[in-house]
């Protein structure tokens, strides 16, 4: 039990600096007013069976508060009637609209490989400025374009937004959320520690340079999922990189409804990580380690009553440390009613991206999901 002991201050101790020497810099990080620079900005939305999506969601991205913007449309060989509603919105909007379908005949090696489908938008695309969301995503306020924006400068030419996703009721949409807050706790804060992984394609830009410059998907585009994790990963830097928490920029999507739905679309997103930079995946996965080991060894310590008084309050330690982290980020994110479920939903987030490694490790997902 002293071995067990010792791995148990081992993960503890992991823990507490990471809350320390990277988390806190979220915690403390304040939200930034940025000045209105009106850069014409490409909104790009890439779509795949999405009809009734682009209907309830496509309105808010036309309907922002800024001088000049154009919203890029990809009918990715659907074969719904999402095209028919892209083609009656440029009717509505001709000015707005820039329209680009890929067919099944286009490279039939890449077929239904979404970053194929971004390429050619992109390509397509009037402006330098590049702003990303889904077609089942929805701006949450009128400043959306204008927050994203206007963190581009000379320097910056990444900015990483956040993608929330609608409340609803009952316990999957907590853990969806949930699970939701603490992958934006790590890439917020390694990208303000100067060591950006990541970011969401639900809310992220970047400029076409950008792009351009680095070969676009290149290097990943036969993998399923990494259009904007794998990009971000590979073109990210403490110098071009910005971050956007001002609730403005903030963009909501419909959940999964069941947890079978869930787990096939993060068994996709997970898949990606094993391709992350050497030192990204190192510090991501001691953190799951961290977090799985001190569950386990606790519990143990507790079984075998181990110097439980110790073990106790090292726990209650642990969990108000843990517990402040999520109330404040929480709050920034505006995700407040997840605090009171900490750290029920922890555990089972720990469960479940335990049954993905494994799952994963006998067969990868094929079919693109968003």
């Amino acid at each position: 039990m002293f071995v067990v002991f010792l791995c148990f201050l081992l993960f503890t101790g992991s823990l507490f600096c990471y809350y320390f020497c990277i988390f806190r810099v979220l915690i403390s990080y304040k939200t930034k007013l940025q000045k209105n620079k009106n850069l014409p900005v490409s909104v790009v939305i890439c779509a795949k069976d999405e009809a009734e999506n682009l209907k309830l969601f496509l309105p808010a991205v036309l309907d922002q508060d800024y001088p000049d913007f154009e919203v890029v449309l990809i009918d990715d060989r659907s074969i719904d009637a999402t095209f028919d509603v892209m083609q009656e919105f440029k009717e509505n909007y001709p000015d707005k609209i820039r329209l680009v379908k890929v067919n099944f005949n286009d490279d039939n090696r890449l077929r239904g490989n979404k970053k194929y489908a971004l390429t050619l938008g992109i390509k397509a695309a009037k402006y330098n400025y590049l702003l990303f969301t889904d077609a089942d995503c929805q701006p949450v306020s009128k400043n959306w374009i204008q927050s994203m924006s206007g963190h581009f400068t000379s320097k910056k030419q990444l900015v990483l937004g956040y993608g929330k996703y609608q409340q609803t009721k009952g316990f999957l949409n907590k853990l969806i959320r949930f699970e939701t807050v603490q992958t934006a706790l790590q890439y917020f804060s390694y990208s303000l520690k100067g060591m950006p992984y990541m970011g969401v394609g639900r809310n992220l830009a970047y400029t076409k340079d950008l792009f351009m410059n680095n070969n676009g998907f290149y290097t990943h585009l036969d993998l399923l999922s990494g259009d904007d994790d794998l990009f971000v990963n590979e073109v990210a830097t403490a110098d071009n990189t910005a971050i956007c928490l001002d609730p403005d920029s903030f963009t909501v999507s419909r959940p999964k409804k069941t947890f079978q739905a869930y787990i096939y679309q993060k068994r996709r997103h997970i898949a990606t990580a094993q391709f992350y930079k050497l030192k990204h995946k190192l510090l991501l996965s001691w953190y799951y380690i961290s977090l799985m080991g001190f569950w386990f060894t606790a519990i143990l310590l507790f079984a075998f009553h181990y110097r439980w008084l110790w073990v106790l309050g090292i726990v209650f330690a642990r969990l108000l440390t843990a517990w402040y982290v999520n109330y404040s980020v929480n709050n920034k994110l505006q995700e407040k009613d997840l605090t009171l479920w900490f750290p029920l939903l922890e555990l089972y987030l720990i469960l479940i991206q335990l049954l993905i490694f494994v799952l994963n490790l006998f067969k990868k997902p094929l079919h693109w999901t968003s």
